[in-house]
């Protein structure tokens, strides 16, 4: 289990800490070389030898928040890589639009396509190719999605069995988080969602990532106090940190904003051969400086990606390079949420 730092300046938040019982205690010893070594070959993280790490009020919701250091992942690993494909239900004529000029036609039969095509085809390409590539996959999962789709969800979920699911709201485009009503507004719809993902899935989440990359400061609070442990909301970092929330704890896994593909691909016009190389430049860089600095701490994105984008044809082949070029740099670990959360020590 990982430890970590939860020695603060203030003595009354340092109180309040110990009271809610949900960070483990500051490091007070350094490891010795010997029990890095073993703990490494028993694939284990490591703790991390840190000086007192200061607790910082989250900008987004003002609660405390704490890094959370680790000074390798299982195996040894340096660099934890998860990728995470979003399922998403949009409606008829709802969604990304691929020619903005197009938007105003009715029918707007070119961004219609676009949009089909990526959750007729899309979806269960990228499942295929993980599983081609024996690489772990996240899902976040529109929980009307399975429904919807039913077929489409079905062969996704053979092809990677033991994906975690994280929560993604009801759809993405007309029922996201009700934001501006307050918090109890907000548990209302984050219990609906796992509610109905545990119905149309047989699991319950313990993950999170906000339909359309849209929370407030309410939605942190809100999806700890309905039993969410870990969040991709955070997109500030390249480390964990841990939010305390008057529900408990809730670990931030980075979801860097430069890394997701749609964001790159429709806003920037990038192609899927950009993205490749933006992705193998980003975590080789990662990769680099954990050589560099066998002392560094251990790093770890979330890589957000979409059918739109990796599940077309030529988006499919840069993925593939992308995941074969990955898999060759040693300190990566190429894993998935649940894994990063249960190294994390929760």
């Amino acid at each position: 289990m990982l430890a970590t730092n939860d020695r603060c300046a203030d003595p009354a938040k340092r109180r309040l800490a110990r009271g809610q019982g949900s960070i483990v205690a500051p490091v007070r010893r350094v490891l010795s070389a010997g029990t890095i070594l073993l703990a490494l070959l028993a694939g284990a993280p490591v703790r991390a030898q840190m000086p007192p790490a200061e607790t910082v009020r989250d900008a987004i919701t003002g609660l405390p928040r704490q890094p959370v250091h680790v000074t390798a992942w299982p195996g040894g690993k340096k660099v934890a890589v998860t990728f995470v494909l979003y399922v998403e239900v949009w409606g008829t004529g709802h969604g990304p639009n691929f020619r903005t000029d197009m938007n105003g036609r009715d029918p707007d039969v070119v961004d219609e396509a676009f949009r089909t095509y990526a959750i007729d085809w899309g979806v269960t390409r990228v499942g295929r190719l993980f599983r081609e590539q024996g690489v772990p996959l996240t899902i976040a999962l529109n929980a009307q999605f399975p429904s919807a789709h039913p077929d489409i969800w079905r062969r996704l979920r053979e092809s990677v069995p033991s994906a975690p699911i994280l929560g993604h709201g009801l759809n993405n485009s007309t029922q996201l988080l009700p934001l501006g009503q307050g918090l109890a507004a907000q548990q209302a719809y984050i219990r609906r969602t796992l509610d109905l993902l545990e119905k149309e899935t047989g699991r319950r989440p313990i993950g999170w990532s906000s339909p359309s990359v849209f929370p407030n400061g309410d939605t942190f609070p809100a999806t700890a106090a309905e039993g969410i442990r870990y969040t991709l909301d955070s997109m500030d970092s390249d480390i964990l940190s841990r939010l305390r929330t008057p529900s408990g704890p809730l670990l931030q896994i980075p979801y860097p904003a430069v890394t997701v593909d749609m964001g790159q691909y429709l806003s920037r016009g990038k192609e899927p051969a950009d993205l490749e190389r933006l992705w193998i430049d980003y975590v080789g860089e990662l990769a680099r400086e954990a050589t560099a600095d066998t002392a560094r701490e251990a790093t770890v994105v979330a890589i957000g990606i979409h059918p739109f984008v990796v599940g077309t044809p030529s988006g499919a082949a840069a993925m593939r390079r992308v995941l074969e070029a990955l898999k060759a740099l040693d300190p990566v670990w190429l894993t998935d949420t649940q894994a990063v959360f249960e190294a994390s020590g929760r």
